[in-house]
């Protein structure tokens, strides 16, 4: 039943108008991230009494990308108000709401052919930011984490955008580093990634790469640890062009990515991760089409939808 309604999921999604002008906001938010969805092994895998080799699990993750588009009023801000707020010393106050958020999902399977799956996202969001920024006069945010594949389609489909690295992930790096150094959980790690937070904020990213690698030169880590450290140096030297903080709080530009970690969770994990559930990937694209239509609060008008277009198959003129 569910793949036979989704059927008309892609066509409904493709007709929708946008919204209205009026009702958007100044910034244009293009979204994106991964979750796993546990899928259903080959028959021929389902053995009895055949023990898994090491490291192998019982059900193998295909990934599921997520994306949205919303827009949103700016939000201008100074370190110091992002800072406090990180660090629970204020409650935000006055922060814009995302307006007409849009979501969509698509299985993508390792071996899934070109422009299927993660590419066919892409396609959808380019063609919804075009629909709702048809004249190109509003700036667009690409708000990612740090999946190069991401960056690297945020390059091809939307050259022009403002490329942000999410804080939050940056913030977990921040933290790995800490505890390169210092016990966790301890005050001493608490300041040094608030420091370091405050370096982002105010654009100093050169001068945070090469104090950490300072100190992992003098404080002789040993083998584990300075694996941590290195890992996180590369993760801010590759994303470094997208940690321009101090320029997008001055904007007023969105800096975390909420609402794509809301979308994987609401769209794909409260959905597809219920105890015992596996998925094949027909079926498991069927539920997340239709659970993006009814998040997007379209569920009505697309059964309304789906009724005409049947009717239409079978009647002919009659229904029309």
């Amino acid at each position: 039943m569910n793949r036979c309604l989704a059927e008309r999921a892609t066509s409904f999604r493709d007709e929708q108008r946008p919204p209205p002008t009026a009702e958007e906001g100044p910034v244009l938010v293009v979204t994106a991230d991964g979750k796993g969805v546990p899928m259903r092994r080959p028959l021929a895998e389902r053995v009895r009494g055949q023990r898994r080799r090491k490291g192998e699990k019982a059900n193998k993750k295909q990934m599921a990308y997520v994306g949205a588009v919303y827009s949103i009023d700016r939000w201008v801000r100074t370190s110091a108000d992002v800072v406090g707020e990180l660090r629970r010393e204020e409650a935000a106050t006055g922060r814009p709401r995302p307006q007409h958020k849009r979501v969509w999902t698509e299985m993508t399977p390792a071996d899934g052919p070109p422009g299927w799956g993660r590419d066919a996202l892409f396609e959808w969001l380019v063609d919804e930011v075009d629909q709702r920024n048809p004249q190109a006069d509003r700036p667009v945010v690409c708000l990612f984490d740090g999946e190069r594949w991401l960056w690297e389609k945020c390059r091809e489909c939307f050259p022009d955008a403002v490329a942000v690295l999410d804080l939050f992930h940056v913030l977990d790096k921040l933290w790995v580093a800490a505890h390169c150094f210092h016990a966790e959980g301890s005050a001493a790690a608490t300041t040094f990634v608030t420091d370091r937070l405050r370096m982002l904020l105010e654009g100093r990213v050169g001068y945070l790469i090469g104090g950490l690698r300072q100190m992992g030169t003098k404080h002789q880590l040993g083998p584990a640890k300075n694996q941590a450290l290195q890992s996180v140096l590369g993760y801010f030297e590759n994303n470094r062009s997208h940690m321009r903080y101090d320029e997008y709080v001055a904007a007023g530009y969105p800096i975390g990515s909420g609402v794509a970690e809301g979308a994987c969770r609401h769209v794909v994990k409260d959905r597809m991760e219920g105890s015992g559930m596996r998925w094949t990937l027909e079926g498991a694209q069927a539920i997340l089409d239709l659970r993006a239509i009814y998040l997007n609060g379209d569920w009505d008008a697309f059964i309304a939808y789906r009724i005409q277009k049947e009717q239409e198959e079978l009647h002919g003129q009659m229904a029309a």
